[in-house]
């Protein structure tokens, strides 16, 4: 069954990846509205798609054509989009991580869901990459303790990012100037958003490994436009450095997780290329390299089967899991926003 899919955004990763992941699922999805804030975009992109096109939420959510609400807004509309959407009756939402900046609004979220029987999947398409899902598997079989995770991202730069941090949070334009990294409440409100925004990729995996992230032992800005984090879950390390360098190499996307036994890396391609999963690699402490080739589908497609399977198929919806990972990066996200601000104290 072909479902209506109303798009609520524009942006570029609308057009570069969200569209061409329909299209490859015609059997499942078909887009049929895109609005915008204002910006005129959701018209160009409509239009190639023979689909309506609207500016705000409300012409959207009333066409009779919407089954499913894809909500790639901005991180701080998402929570008000998502119970928009379930006031309105629709059957189904994907909503781009993270669901809400705070949990009381994830918590918010995930019970409307709950309560009205509407479907959420999160965007989290590295928790859906195939290879992620290899990676786990041989952790869970190798029978050796995770003692160390490391998450390294060097990324050429992003608008939407330098837009997040930038942002007064007052409803005022955004400004370009470079963020003032001596004012400690601006550099701990750039890395909580950060975290929010750009770590949130990879922290639904990493609650997988590592349950509970019991102390934020360092937590730093990183110039132009990143982050440092130290991290204790229990016995295992956990480090999460993030910076995008305007004259940096290509994107490097990578999660390195050492064990008793081996250390396993899974190396995440750039989503708007679609050249398939992530690649996994194992390496033993005599030289062995077993190397897991990428599956042809990314975790993008991966997210849409799945929602896809939930409608036509009767799956179950993982309510207390998406709200647990939503509490996890909010929790981490608010005690590296202390951790920075007692940095700048000492």
């Amino acid at each position: 069954m072909v479902r209506g899919v109303g798009v609520i955004g524009a942006g570029p990763g609308v057009r570069a990846l969200h569209l061409p992941t329909l299209a490859r699922l015609p059997g499942n999805f078909a887009v049929v509205h895109i609005s915008d804030s204002g910006s005129g975009r959701a018209i160009e992109l409509a239009e190639q798609l023979h689909a309506q096109a609207s500016t705000g939420i409300a012409e959207l959510l009333a066409d009779p054509e919407v089954d499913v609400v894809a909500i790639c807004s901005p991180p701080a509309l998402h929570s008000s989009h998502i119970l928009a959407s379930v006031a309105a009756g629709v059957k189904a939402v994907l909503c781009e991580k993270p669901i809400a900046l705070t949990g009381s609004d994830a918590e918010a979220v995930v019970e409307a869901c709950r309560a009205a029987g509407t479907v959420l999947v999160v965007g989290t398409n590295h928790l859906f990459d195939p290879a992620w899902g290899r990676a786990k598997h041989h952790l869970d079989g190798g029978g050796g303790p995770v003692h160390t995770v490391s998450v390294t991202l060097a990324l050429p730069p992003n608008a939407r990012y330098h837009d997040l941090v930038t942002e007064l949070g007052d409803g005022s334009a955004p400004s370009h100037r470079a963020p003032d990294w001596s004012d400690a409440a601006v550099a701990a409100s750039i890395v909580r958003q950060l975290v929010l925004g750009l770590g949130i990729h990879d922290l639904p995996a990493l609650r997988d490994i590592v349950p509970s992230l019991d102390e934020v032992v360092y937590a730093r800005p990183l110039p132009p436009l990143g982050y440092a984090i130290g991290v204790r879950g229990g016995d295992t390390l956990v480090t999460l450095t993030a910076v995008m360098l305007p004259d940096g190499a290509d994107a490097l996307w990578r999660m390195s997780i050492g064990t008793s036994l081996d250390r396993l890396d899974v190396e995440f391609p750039p989503g708007f290329v679609h050249a398939g999963s992530a690649r996994a690699r194992v390496s033993a402490p005599d030289g062995r390299v077993t190397e897991y080739p990428p599956a042809q589908d990314d975790g993008y497609i991966a997210e849409w089967r799945a929602l896809a399977a939930v409608l036509d198929e009767g799956r179950s919806v993982e309510y207390d899991d998406i709200l647990e990972d939503a509490l996890y990066a909010v929790r981490l996200a608010d005690a590296a926003h202390a951790a920075v601000l007692d940095g700048y104290a000492r």
